[in-house]
Formats: C-alpha cells, sequence, structure tokens
C-alpha cells in the first residue's frame, strides 16, 4: 500500500505522535497528521485550539497546556499560565525568514507527555507557551520550484529539547544535508521516500516523519544528543522500474538523528526477490505486491504483476525483515484473496523466488519456532484453524476458494459432530474430558479437485492450550504458472513432511499416485524426498496420497484428487 500522503504546499507530509510504551507501528498505518496516545492511554486531540496576535511579522500562539506544577528550585519564574516561552525562528535555504514550514513539537515528559502540537500557516517566527519537559521537535522547512522544478524538503530533528526557561530556537535549512539514496540500476524510477525518526524518553516515545515525492531531500540533527539507544532513525527510498520495484531502507539507532546521508548500494549489496502470479482456479487477472520493512512505518510502493509476468524486488537487506503482502486476482465475486509473508530475512547477492496460486494445493503446518498454533485443545475444547488449501508454495490464503468444506471428529468411534460449509479446517468441538482416541477429518473440493486429511491421535483435557499432533505432507511437481504440467512425461516431485511428523520423526511414509481420480493407486517410493510421477495425457489430472505415521503412533492418511492436470508436451512454460 502507499501511504505518502500529499499536501499544499510542498510535495512532502509529516506528522509525529507519543505513545507510553515503544512500539512499531503497521507500514500501512502511517498518520497524516500527528495521533497521540497520552501516557494514561487516554486520546487527546492533537490540534488544540490556537489563540494567534501578531505583530511586526511575528505571532504569538498560545497552546493549552495540562495542569501546570510547581516549578523546581533554580528555576526560571514561569509565566501566568504556568509555562515558558519558545520562540522559534524559521529559516529557508537562502537564510531569509519563511513561512513555508511545518513544525511539530511532542511532549515526552511533563503535564502533557504524549501529546502533539503541531505549527504552520504561520509568520517565520512564532512564540508558544509551553510547560517544562523533554520534547521532540521537528520541522519540514519546504523551498518552492523555479520553474518545472520540485519542491526542496528541509527536515530538522531535535530528538532533545529540554524546556526549563524562556528558549529560542533558530531551525535554519542551511544545516541540513542531501539525502542521496540511488540504486544501482539505469531503469529506475524514482517514486517518494520517506525519513522517520522515533525517541524514548522515560517510558514515552514520540515519533515524526516526513514523505515526499520530491528527490531534492536534506535532512540534519539539532541540539545535543539524547541518551544512548534513545533515537531510532530510517529512511526508505523507492524507485520503479519496468516489472519491478528498488526498495533501498537505512536503518540506525543512536543518541542523535540523522543529518544527510549518501547511499549508492551496488547489485552486490542488495537482494532479489522474484515474485510469480499462477493462474488462480477464477481466471487470470493482475495480482497486486505490496512490499515493504517489516518495523516502522515505510511508504512502501505496489507492483502490479499480470498473469504469467514476474515482478522482481532489489532490496537491502541491512534495513531488516521484510513483509509482502499479494493479491491475488479473485474474479468478480468474492473477497480479494491475500497471502501474507511476513517477517522475511535476506542476504546481501541472493535471491528468492516466490510463486503464488500454484498447485498442490493443500494442507501447510509451518513449524518454525515462534509460528502460530493451528489444532490445539484447551480443556474440553479442540480448536482447529487448519490451513488446508495452501498453495503449492505453503502460502496460506486470506480466502481460499472452495466449493465444499466438511470437517467431522469421532471420538472413540463414535461421531462427535460435522461441521460444513465453514473456512476449510476451521471449526471448534467440544468433547468429554477422558482420554480418548480421536479421528479428525477435514475436506475441502475446488472447482477442480479436492483434498482430504484424516488424522489420528489421542487427547485428554488440558490445564492450558496443548497442540494437537497433527502432521501433513506437501507436494512439489514442477509446473507452468498456468499449474500444468507436460503430458507423457516423467518428473520428479517432491515430498515434505510438516508438523509433528517433523518433530517428532516419521515411523512410516507411503506415497501413491493415480492417473484415474483415484480409481486405481500405484505406490510411487519416496527416495531422497522425491517420487517419481509419469504423468496421463493432455488434460488429464495426477492424484496423490500420502499415508504417514510419525513416531509416537498418530497417523495421517492425505488425498489430492486431481492434484494437478497435464497438458500438451510442447505448451509454453
Amino acid at each position: 500500500m502507499n501511504v505518502f500522503s500529499k499536501h499544499s504546499p510542498s510535495s512532502a507530509s509529516s506528522a509525529s505522535s507519543a505513545s507510553s510504551a515503544p512500539s512499531a507501528p503497521s507500514a500501512q498505518s502511517v498518520p497524516s497528521f500527528p495521533s497521540v496516545r497520552a501516557r494514561t492511554a487516554t486520546r487527546r486531540s492533537v490540534l488544540r485550539g490556537l489563540g494567534v496576535a501578531t505583530a511586526a511579522g511575528t505571532a504569538a500562539v498560545c497552546l493549552p497546556a495540562a495542569t501546570a506544577h510547581a516549578a523546581p528550585t533554580g528555576e526560571r519564574t514561569r509565566g501566568a499560565s504556568g509555562t515558558y516561552a519558545l520562540t522559534l525562528v524559521h529559516l529557508g535555504r537562502d537564510g531569509a525568514p519563511t513561512t513555508d514550514y511545518r513544525t511539530l513539537l511532542t511532549a515526552l515528559s511533563g503535564p502533557d507527555a504524549g501529546s502533539g502540537r503541531q505549527l504552520k500557516d504561520l509568520p517565520s517566527t512564532v512564540t508558544v507557551q509551553v510547560p517544562a519537559g523533554r520534547y521532540l521537535l521537528d520541522s519540514t522547512l519546504s523551498t518552492r520550484p523555479v520553474g518545472e522544478g520540485t519542491w526542496g524538503n528541509d527536515w530538522l530533528v531535535q530528538p532533545r529539547l529540554d524546556i526549563d526557561r524562556d528558549t529560542t530556537l533558530v531551525l535554519d535549512a542551511r544545516v541540513a544535508r542531501p539525502v542521496d539514496i540511488r540504486p544501482p540500476v539505469g531503469d529506475a524510477r524514482f517514486e517518494q521516500a520517506g525519513a522517520f525518526a522515533e525517541v524514548t524518553y522515560e517510558g514515552v516515545t514520540g515519533s515524526a516523519n516526513l514523505m515526499t515525492k520530491s528527490l531534492d531531500l536534506r535532512v540534519a540533527h539539532l541540539g545535543p544528543a539524547a541518551e544512548r539507544g534513545a533515537v531510532r532513525t530510517w529512511v526508505d527510498s523507492y524507485w520503479s522500474r519496468p516489472g519491478g520495484v528498488c526498495a533501498l531502507g537505512y536503518a540506525f539507532r543512536g543518541e542523535r538523528a540523522l543529518t544527510g546521508l549518501v547511499r549508492h548500494p551496488t547489485q552486490a549489496d542488495l537482494a532479489t526477490l522474484v515474485v510469480r502470479p499462477g493462474v488462480p482456479a477464477s481466471g487470470a487477472g493482475t495480482a497486486l505486491v505490496e512490499f515493504s520493512p517489516s518495523a516502522g512505518p515505510s511508504p512502501a510502493l505496489g507492483l502490479a504483476v499480470p498473469p504469467g509476468g514476474t515482478g522482481t524486488m532489489l532490496l537491502t537487506p541491512e534495513r531488516g525483515t521484510w513483509d509482502l503482502v499479494y493479491g491475488s486476482p479473485n474474479g468478480e465475486e468474492g473477497p480479494t484473496n491475500h497471502y501474507f509473508v511476513l517477517g522475511r530475512s535476506f542476504t546481501p547477492g541472493s535471491t528468492t523466488v516466490h510463486t503464488f496460486d500454484l498447485p498442490v494445493f493443500g494442507p501447510a503446518l509451518d513449524s518454525s519456532p515462534g509460528a502460530r498454533p493451528v489444532a490445539q485443545r484447551t480443556g474440553d475444547t479442540l480448536d482447529l484453524t487448519v490451513p488446508l488449501l495452501a498453495d503449492g508454495d505453503g502460502h496460506v490464503p486470506s480466502s481460499p476458494l472452495f466449493t465444499a468444506s466438511t470437517v467431522t471428529l469421532h471420538r472413540n468411534g463414535t461421531l462427535v459432530a460435522t461441521r460444513r460449509g465453514e473456512k476449510p479446517g476451521h471449526a471448534s468441538f467440544t468433547v468429554p474430558a477422558g482420554r480418548a482416541a480421536y479421528r479428525l477429518t477435514a475436506s475441502a473440493t475446488q472447482s477442480r479437485g479436492s483434498v482430504t486429511a484424516a488424522w489420528t491421535f489421542t487427547s485428554a483435557a488440558t490445564a492450558t492450550a496443548t497442540d494437537l499432533p497433527l502432521s501433513a505432507v506437501r507436494f512439489g511437481p514442477d509446473l507452468a504458472l498456468d499449474g500444468t504440467a507436460p503430458a507423457h512425461t516423467t518428473s520428479r516431485v517432491t515430498v515434505t513432511v510438516e508438523g509433528a511428523a517433523l518433530r517428532s520423526g516419521v515411523r512410516s511414509l507411503t506415497v501413491s499416485v493415480s492417473t484415474d481420480r483415484g480409481a486405481i493407486w500405484t505406490q510411487a517410493p519416496v527416495t531422497g524426498g522425491r517420487i517419481t510421477v509419469t504423468t496421463p495425457g493432455p488434460g488429464k489430472a495426477v492424484s496423490l496420497r500420502a499415508e504417514l505415521t510419525d513416531a509416537h503412533g498418530n497417523t495421517l492418511t492425505q488425498t489430492h484428487l486431481d492434484a494437478y492436470v497435464t497438458r500438451a508436451a510442447t505448451g509454453a512454460r
């Protein structure tokens, strides 16, 4: 999602906020205006009432403070309202006073802790009354373009502004230094950039940002250094190119904000992410890929990828982990189907390929540490959220396409209940507390083909949420982007075990293949994690079945009828 927010007069927008606990906001929720959460978690208005009086080109803007408190010993006498005068002088790149600015003041301590204030559309010199405390100040000073040029933006950030007396600050655009981030490819065109700062002080985190569609961006730190590690800053620059995006991001943590940033990465410095859209059962269409860093907000940049095409992202691994959201073309009916690939790390020079919406569709059980459980028992309740129709790469769809869905549970051979029509693999059952043998069967039918997984295990009431020992088998044939394999050919299909059997070990695994929709099954030995499949004639289908027992005796029978179809051997890949 493009979260860039444009405002007049310049091509930059800025915002600030503060919260009582440091947190990384969603990359899709960058505020175009200051949004604040006070230390007490009570939401306050960002823009407060302004009383303005002007004289000789200056303005005195009184922003009401929270309840006043007594001044510490040795502090200068406060004004009648219990505040100090903060005078801000705004100077442009030519050193002359400017009114093309937006200045934001975020309170990190004192009675206003957690609130933000904004100044814009005012004379170049402004005086505000503020209570004593620590503040984050940032100011965007804009330079009007000459002719057909673009706006220039100078972003000044003072992460530590301690108010304990009347104070005057000169915000001078001339101290800023260029942000010069460029990709190593000549066909890239700059689209947008974002600069961000987060400052933490005594449990309150204030944030500020500037987003711009102009390459003419300069930044500077103002004032003294903050405490060690209190300042987190990052800059993300996005460029479009034919069939791809360059996402160049750099993050820092220290005591100061950035003063300029120059980065000209080489191809070897970057990682490559390739996205290949398959053709879903609903028909062809254009997929939308959204790609952004996991940590902190970012302007991001969407990429439309046509069916049969590819999208290529060049990215900076040092920005941290990245999130990819793939929006699948889904016909005219029903919600758009999304796949989420979150928190992925990359290494310089690497190439990673993600293919979406290709068979074999089936259950996927993420066995990595910290993965979200998909089948648990808590007390007398069995809760299931098994992704029964993950695509061939294991991506889990938000709205899987299916025509029928059933989940059935037996206890000691007796039917407990059947759930129909819900999201495939999703159900909840209440069962007696005593230990018993269970058979859980989940099935889903698509426009062509079906998936059925039947698990057996023993279970008893639990005091806390306990994972059920479910396993899954993934099949990986080599398919074209239309989901087909060439007819009358012999190929190797990968076989991968996931879930409980991956953790405990596999006691036995038998795989069978059918080319007549399950009328006749032929065993296919698993050698080196692969089976050999000879495909039938054009337009026919390959069906697959796995029978697995894990080291503890829990079993799985998983059947894919019409797992994938064939095409004429000369068909384009």
